[in-house]
C-alpha cells in the first residue's frame, strides 16, 4: 500500500503509546482514521486533538477482548467511512512475575488483550479488507515475541502467538495471491505507559495482593521497566518504521536493530540444542 492517501485506518490502543503514534502518522499521510480503545477519556482526548489537526477521525471505545466490542468496531469503521483499507492491531497490556505465583486471572487479563484482541481484529477485519482493492494488516508483537525473558510469561506466550498467527496469515494471503499485506511489529524498549497497563485491568480480574519476597520486589521491577521504557524510542519513532513497513509491503518490523544478535542466538540455542541461553534479560 504505497499510497495512503483517501484510505481508511483502524487502530487498536489508539489512545497513547504505539497506538496513538500511529494514528498520528496515518493522519499525516491523510488517511480517515478510526481510533479504538478502551480507556475512554484519554481516546476522547486524542480525537480532539487530531480532529484539530484537521485529520478525519472517529473514536470508539473499545475491548479487544470481547468479541462483541471487536464485532461494532467493525460495524462503526465502516458505517463512518465505508471501507477499511488498514488494520492494526495494536492494544496490549503488560503483565508477569515469577511463574509460580501468577494466578488464572493474571494468565486471561494479558491474553485477553494481547492475544484475543489480534485474533478478533484479524475475524472481523479479514473479510472486509479482503474485498478492497489493496490493504494490509499491523499486529504489534514484541521483541518479547521473539526471545525470552524471566517474570514475563503471559507477556512472552502472547507475543510468540501474535508472531505465529502473522506469519500464518502472511503464508495464507501469499497462497491465495490476496490483495492484502501483512506486517509484524517486534519493538524493544519503547517510551510508553505499558508498566501502568494495571490501570485498565478489570475489576472481574483483579490482581491478587503480592506477598512476602514479591510484594518487596513488585515495586523495585515496576520502576527499573518504567526506566528501560523511557529510555526507549519515541512512539512517533515506531510509527515511522511500521509506515515504511506498509508502503514497502515488508513483514518484519524490528525496530532496534541492536537487539538482533539476541534473535540470532535463541537459533542458535534451537538448532545446536543447546539449553536456552539465560537466565537473564535478552533485550
Amino acid at each position: 500500500m504505497q499510497n495512503l492517501e483517501g484510505r481508511v485506518a483502524v487502530v487498536t490502543g489508539a489512545a497513547s503509546g504505539i497506538g496513538r503514534g500511529m494514528a498520528e502518522r496515518w493522519c499525516a499521510e491523510g488517511m480517515k482514521v478510526v481510533l479504538a480503545d478502551i480507556e475512554a477519556d484519554a481516546l476522547a482526548a486524542a480525537e480532539r486533538e487530531l480532529r484539530a489537526g484537521g485529520a478525519e477521525v472517529v473514536a470508539v471505545v473499545t475491548d479487544v477482548s470481547s468479541a462483541d466490542s471487536m464485532d461494532a468496531l467493525a460495524a462503526a469503521a465502516v458505517d463512518a467511512f465505508g471501507a477499511v483499507h488498514l488494520v492494526c492491531n495494536n492494544a496490549g497490556v503488560g503483565g508477569g512475575g515469577m511463574m509460580q505465583q501468577l494466578t488464572t486471572a493474571d494468565w486471561q487479563w494479558v491474553l485477553g488483550v494481547n492475544l484475543w484482541g489480534v485474533i478478533h481484529g484479524i475475524r472481523v477485519f479479514l473479510p472486509i479488507l479482503l474485498e478492497q482493492d489493496e490493504a494490509h494488516v499491523v499486529n504489534t508483537a514484541s521483541m518479547a515475541g521473539l526471545v525470552t525473558g524471566p517474570f514475563m510469561g503471559p507477556y512472552n506466550a502472547t507475543k510468540f502467538a501474535v508472531v505465529a498467527i502473522s506469519e500464518t496469515l502472511f503464508k495464507e494471503m501469499t497462497m491465495q495471491s490476496a490483495p492484502v499485506g501483512v506486517s509484524v511489529l517486534c519493538p524493544g524498549w519503547v517510551d510508553t505507559n505499558i508498566a501502568e497497563s494495571d490501570r485498565n485491568r478489570p475489576v472481574a480480574l483483579s490482581k491478587a495482593a503480592a506477598t512476602g519476597d514479591a510484594a518487596d520486589a513488585e515495586p523495585l521491577m515496576r520502576d527499573m521497566l518504567k526506566q528501560l521504557l523511557a529510555s526507549g524510542l519515541k512512539p512517533h519513532e515506531v510509527a515511522d518504521q511500521v509506515a515504511d513497513a506498509v508502503k514497502a509491503n515488508r513483514f518484519y518490523v524490528l525496530t532496534h536493530p541492536e537487539m538482533k544478535p539476541a534473535v540470532e542466538a535463541r537459533m542458535g540455542d534451537i538448532l545446536e540444542g543447546r539449553n536456552p541461553s539465560g537466565p537473564v534479560m535478552p533485550f
